[in-house]
C-alpha cells in the first residue's frame, strides 16, 4: 500500500485591516477641534476669573496667562465684613432664594406639566403656547410693576419679594421640559396601575412620578442656577439682609472708594461658580440623560 500524503491545511487569512477613508479622519477631526473650540470658548473666563482672583492685587491686570504672584488674600478680602460687604450671608441667601423658587416651581411644575401631556380639555395647546412665550417676555418690563407692587405690600427687602418672581421666571422651563418628557411615557404603566387599582393620582405617583425622575432632576438643577443668577430683579427688591450673591458681588467696596476691588470680585465669583461647575461635573450624566429622554421615539 502507498501512503497518501495530504497537504496541511493553511490557516484562514486575516482580512486585511482596511485604510480609513480620508472624508472619515477629517471628519472626526473637524468634530474633536470643534468640541475644543466649544471647551476653550466656555472655560476661558472662568479659568481668568480664577488667574485673577489667586493673583496678587497689586498684579491684577498683570497680562500673564498662567497663574503668577499666588495669595490667597483677595479670597479673605470677599469674606472680610469691615467695609460693609458680607459675601458669607449673601451666599445664604442665595441658597435659601434659589431652593425655595425650585421646589415650589417643581411641585407647580410636574403637576402642570403632567395636566399638560396626559390630558385633553379646550384650549390645551393654546395654554402650551402662553407658558412657552411667557419664557420668552423680557423680565425688564416687569420690574416697575413688581417693585409698585411690593412696596404696596410692604415685601420690598423680604425674602418672598424675590422667590415670587423666580418661580415666574423658572416655570415655563419646568413646566415645557418635564411635559416633553411625560408626553412620551408609556400609557401602558398607567393603565396597568388603574387596573391593580390604583386612582389616577396613585398611579401618577407611584409609576409615571419614578420614571420621570431624570427629567425632574435635570430641570431642579436648571431652575436652580436661573434662581441663583438672577440679577435684574434682586437688584431692586432685595434689602440689606436679604440680597443674594449676585447683587453683593456687584457692589462690593474696598480700601479705596474710587477703585474697584477687581480682585475681591474674582474671588467671589470663583466661590460662587466652583460648586455648581463640580454640581454639573457630577450629575452631567443625568442631566444629559434627563434633556434627551424622550427624544427618541420607539
Amino acid at each position: 500500500m502507498t501512503a497518501v500524503r495530504t497537504q496541511p491545511e493553511s490557516a484562514p487569512r486575516k482580512p486585511a485591516s482596511q485604510p480609513v477613508p480620508l472624508r472619515k479622519r477629517l471628519g472626526t477631526v473637524r468634530l474633536y477641534l470643534g468640541a475644543l473650540i466649544v471647551l476653550l470658548w466656555g472655560l476661558a473666563p472662568f479659568y481668568w476669573m480664577a488667574v485673577t482672583a489667586l493673583r496678587d492685587p497689586a498684579y491684577t491686570f498683570d497680562s500673564t496667562p498662567w497663574p503668577t504672584h499666588l495669595t490667597m488674600e483677595n479670597f479673605r478680602n470677599a469674606f472680610d465684613t469691615t467695609r460693609g460687604n458680607d459675601f458669607g450671608r449673601a451666599l445664604l441667601n442665595s441658597v435659601i432664594i434659589g431652593a425655595a423658587s425650585t421646589v415650589i416651581a417643581l411641585v407647580l411644575g410636574v403637576f402642570a406639566a403632567y395636566a399638560l401631556a396626559r390630558l385633553t380639555f379646550k384650549g390645551k395647546y393654546l395654554v402650551s403656547g402662553l407658558i412657552l412665550s411667557a419664557s420668552m417676555f423680557p423680565l425688564v418690563v416687569l420690574v416697575t410693576p413688581l417693585f409698585q407692587l411690593f412696596t404696596n405690600l410692604g415685601w420690598i427687602g423680604q425674602y418672598q419679594a424675590m422667590i415670587i418672581p423666580n418661580i415666574a421666571c423658572v416655570m415655563p422651563m419646568t413646566v415645557y421640559i418635564l411635559a416633553s418628557f411625560f408626553a412620551d411615557l408609556p400609557w401602558e404603566l398607567e393603565e396597568a396601575a388603574r387596573i391593580d387599582g390604583a386612582n389616577k393620582f396613585q398611579a401618577f405617583r407611584l409609576v409615571m412620578l419614578p420614571l420621570a425622575a431624570p427629567a425632574v432632576f435635570t430641570t431642579a438643577i436648571l431652575a436652580f442656577i436661573a434662581a441663583v443668577n438672577e440679577y435684574l430683579l434682586a437688584r431692586l427688591l432685595s434689602g440689606a439682609k436679604t440680597e443674594p450673591v449676585t447683587v453683593a458681588v456687584a457692589r462690593f467696596s474696598g480700601n479705596n472708594p474710587l477703585v474697584q476691588p477687581y480682585a475681591a470680585i474674582m474671588a467671589a465669583g470663583t466661590i460662587v461658580t466652583i460648586p455648581l461647575v463640580i454640581m454639573v461635573l457630577l450629575f452631567q450624566r443625568r442631566i444629559i440623560s434627563g434633556l434627551t429622554a424622550g427624544g427618541v421615539k420607539s
